[in-house]
């Protein structure tokens, strides 16, 4: 019997969405987009698929429903199922990872994001589908906001005809935002029937206690005030375990409570049994307190739950560019995910919301959770995007990717060799892209096979596409590889996600089967070496040799540091391949979570397109000589080097000249008088008068840039910095003048200034202005200052006592005679009562020595 909305009408009349309904019909038949936003428990995610089956427009064909979580898909499609009267895989079916219950009949396709992506790409045109629905829009996940955009690119390439509807659902979302972005697209909103949740703020007596002890006491006391099912939300997986030891053992106080109390974690790794064992209903006479991430936020609709105890806390993936690394950091919740999590509370009936945080935080907390596309690793979504030929510019984003996180997924899908030098998608690349795991995955896949590693390539790639079986217990891969071999035991808590992985491997064995496996590699490698080696396919630049033997500390081909914990196992390889590592609050290092064993021989066989093979002749600044090597290095990571011989004169002079840039000027044998020149050449240049010829820049930095002109035909011989000292460097300084400039420093700027008494004392150029340092009675009778250039440049002038100690700075002598200088007769006269001190200086001959000195000069 075909489906029709009278039919469905008695079903679903009692839900708040119905309201919301014809609107919502007449907004998609007058156009094709539209954006519905409705709160929990308003029905939405099964009314509205199996009420725009029935339009008219539609004509016959499929609609899908895009379902951010496994969960939550296969809840919806049971759910509409059982609506209909029918099993699932009938008129409702769905689609996800490892599990599909789809048939010819099959008419609504809840679908997992992951897969609409496949879809889109296998067909653009999505032929025989009439609609896309995007539930839960608001959580703005990364392949959500992926899947949107080339449906919108695809629709427009291929559905002229019979265009592709679009529909965007979500209980909080920014509705004009998205509207916009599908072109003015209406909005309807559903008020929804959300029952009295009253909120009780209790902020923790301090921050300090670990989470867990923290939400007992709040938990213990909501089980004392209300007799419904509680549903805590925490962090992550990590925190859900130890609040429920810690509930165990405080619930082991109280029997009668701990008998009528059912502990049910629930979280997105957890296998589908358990998860929907954690929101059936309790058994009669018991209620259960459900320890949940972020899963239960929406979609779901667990039985029984009247109590909500927030954490306030979320975690959430972030990627960071320059390590190339993805951490998880946990941050608080936004003002909209905690109006979710309250909002579970009154799915059923009128409930409480305990909110681990002070009231006034409320307002503090952020609008919206960010948009994961705006800081996640976006190597697979490039290569989806290479696939399809777009660029991010092409298509149409409510958030476009970073241009830095994509430029480092484009780098790294080019070190993978999916993109060619010219950012073009190579047939390496194409064949990457059949895979559903990030590309590193991908081609560590496909090299296995090529290295007839298959079987292994597709245990490693199925075990690091969940989480950690023996969380994180140690370190060594190897021992995930043997359980999942059966040959060591997982802990209880793992054992549906075992099976995942085994049913996930079978289908990465089956994609493998088109992609023949050529001649077997090389070198051989031992087969504890194995899961190493292509470990290093996946993760070039996680390649980490040890810095001291059987030390825990790594360097990777990066340039990060890692280590292990003291008294791993690992520690006696020189040579790693870290797959997860992360940085922890107060250390320098990342810690390396999981590793395997690297033989090094690989570099010469299978792994040797990682190795670059440089000719290195440069300076070593710490030995102070020449190096000369051929190096072979692993990205940063030195492998193995061998001296270079038989340098030329011309490669010896470049390292040399080089060293000298990076060491400064200092390191060349100057002396008083080189400096001198040096100065006064500089002198005479800053002139710039028309009658002076130009010159050569002797600055530092001048003489920096053109070290090959005046000093490179002098040193092609040495290879220690020592051996320059032999330079004489004033004469190179020469060198560089012509005779007119030669002459020009001797006329304008002299090296020495000739007293009245006949001395030639020596002028200091490197200081502005030049500085004479004199015997303040060798001016007697000068009424002028000293100057250089024709005058033009006057000297400043440090007089000097008898004993040539500075006892005035001035640069008026005449002004100096009639004032400064009866001062300094009055202190200076007795010290020295042998030289000349006459009252009249202007007067008085000019003297070099004593007075006595003086007379006999005289008398001569």
């Amino acid at each position: 019997m075909p489906i029709t909305f009278s039919l469905l009408q008695p079903l679903v009349a009692h839900l708040p969405i119905t309201a919301a309904l014809p609107a919502l019909c007449d907004a998609l038949q007058q156009g094709h987009e539209a954006v519905l936003e409705a709160p929990p428990g308003a029905g939405k995610t099964t009314v509205v698929p199996l009420t725009l089956l029935t339009q008219a427009w539609l004509g016959g064909q499929k609609i899908l429903l895009l379902e951010p979580r496994r969960l939550a898909a296969k809840a919806a499609a049971e759910r509409m199922a059982a609506l209909l009267g029918e099993a699932v895989g009938e008129t409702v079916g769905y689609r996800m990872r490892l599990e599909t219950r789809v048939s010819a009949r099959t008419r609504i396709e809840v679908v997992t994001e992951g897969i609409l992506t496949r879809l889109l790409q296998n067909d653009p045109a999505l032929e025989g589908v009439g609609l896309v629905i995007f539930d839960e829009f608001h959580e703005r996940s990364l392949e959500a906001d992926l899947a949107l955009a080339l449906t919108l690119y695809a629709r427009d390439l291929f559905r002229d005809t019979q265009p592709l509807k679009v529909l965007a659902m979500s209980a909080t979302l920014d509705g004009d935002a998205v509207a916009r972005l599908l072109g003015q697209a209406p909005v309807i909103q559903s008020a929804g029937r959300q029952f009295e949740v009253l909120v009780r703020y209790h902020p923790p007596g301090t921050r300090h206690l670990p989470l867990e002890q923290q939400l007992t006491p709040v938990i213990m006391q909501a089980l004392e005030e209300n007799t419904a099912s509680l549903l805590v939300f925490l962090p992550g997986q990590g925190e859900i375990r130890r609040l429920a030891a810690t509930l165990a053992t405080a619930l082991a106080h109280h029997p009668a409570l701990a008998r009528a109390t059912i502990l049910a974690p629930l979280y997105g790794d957890l296998d589908l049994a358990h998860q929907q064992q954690a929101i059936a209903p309790a058994p009669a006479g018991q209620r259960k307190i459900v320890l949940a991430t972020s899963i239960a936020e929406t979609s779901l609709t667990i039985e029984g739950i009247q109590v909500v105890i927030d954490s306030g806390l979320s975690r959430l993936p972030v990627f960071d560019p320059n390590t190339a690394l993805t951490r998880l950091h946990t941050v608080r919740v936004s003002q909209a995910a905690s109006e979710q999590r309250r909002g579970r509370a009154g799915r059923l009936t009128q409930g409480v919301c305990y909110r681990c945080w002070a009231e006034h935080e409320q307002l503090q907390l952020p609008r919206y959770s960010p948009p994961e596309i705006l800081q996640a690793d976006l190597a697979a979504l490039a290569l989806q995007l290479k696939l399809w030929g777009v660029t991010p510019e092409e298509l149409r984003w409510l958030s476009p990717p970073p241009a830095s996180n994509w430029a480092v997924a484009c780098a790294l899908l080019q070190q993978l060799g999916a993109l060619d030098e010219q950012q073009r998608l190579t047939p390496h690349g194409t064949q990457m892209a059949r895979f559903p795991v990030h590309p590193r995955l991908a081609h560590m896949l496909i090299c296995g096979q090529q290295q007839g590693l298959a079987d292994l390539a597709c245990d490693l790639a199925a075990l690091l596409g969940e989480r950690d079986l023996l969380a994180q217990e140690d370190t060594d891969l190897r021992h995930r590889l043997a359980c999942l071999a059966g040959e060591l035991r997982v802990p209880p808590q793992s054992r549906g996600q075992l099976q995942r992985i085994r049913q996930q491997r079978q289908r990465y064995r089956a994609l493998l089967a088109d992609i023949p496996a050529p001649a077997k590699a090389s070198i051989p490698i031992a087969a504890d070496y194995a899961a190493g080696l292509l470990l290093a396919f996946a993760y070039p630049d996680r390649i980490a040799r040890q810095r001291q033997a059987e030390g825990t500390s790594y360097l990777l081909a990066n340039g990060r540091a890692g280590s292990l914990r003291q008294g791993d196992s690992l520690c006696r390889h020189p040579w790693l391949v870290v797959a997860d590592l992360g940085s922890r609050q107060g250390q320098r290092e990342e810690q390396i979570y999981l590793a395997a064993p690297l033989d090094e021989q690989g570099f010469w066989g299978p792994l040797r397109e990682r190795v670059s093979v440089t000719e290195v002749i440069a300076w070593d600044d710490t030995r102070q000589q020449l190096q000369a090597e051929t190096q072979h290095r692993i990205g940063k990571l030195l492998w193995r080097c061998e001296p270079l011989d038989n340098l030329s004169p011309d490669q010896k002079r470049t390292a040399l000249l080089g060293a000298i840039r990076r060491q400064g000027l200092e390191v060349l044998p100057w002396n008083e008088d080189s400096r001198q020149l040096q100065a006064r050449i500089e002198c005479l240049r800053t002139l710039a008068l028309p009658a002076l010829p130009a010159l050569p820049d002797s600055s530092d930095a001048g003489l920096l840039a053109t070290l090959e002109d005046w000093l490179g035909p002098f040193i092609d011989t040495q290879t220690q910095l020592r051996q320059l000292q032999s330079l004489d460097l004033r004469q190179l300084l020469l060198q560089r003048l012509d005779w007119t400039q030669r002459s020009a420093l001797e006329q304008w700027v002299p090296a020495c200034f000739e007293a009245p008494t006949g001395s030639k004392v020596a002028i200091d150029y490197r200081h502005t202005p030049p500085v004479l340092a004199i015997k303040l009675q060798e001016l007697f009778g000068l009424t002028q200052t000293p100057a250089v250039a024709q005058g033009r440049l006057p000297l400043l002038l440090h007089l000097l006592s008898p004993a040539r100690r500075p006892v005035q700075v001035t640069a008026n002598l005449g002004q100096f005679w009639q004032s400064s200088y009866h001062e300094v007769k009055k202190e200076l006269k007795g010290r020295y009562p042998r030289h000349p001190w006459p009252d009249d200086p202007l007067g008085a001959p000019p003297a070099k020595g004593t007075k006595k000195q003086e007379l006999r000069n005289q008398e001569r």
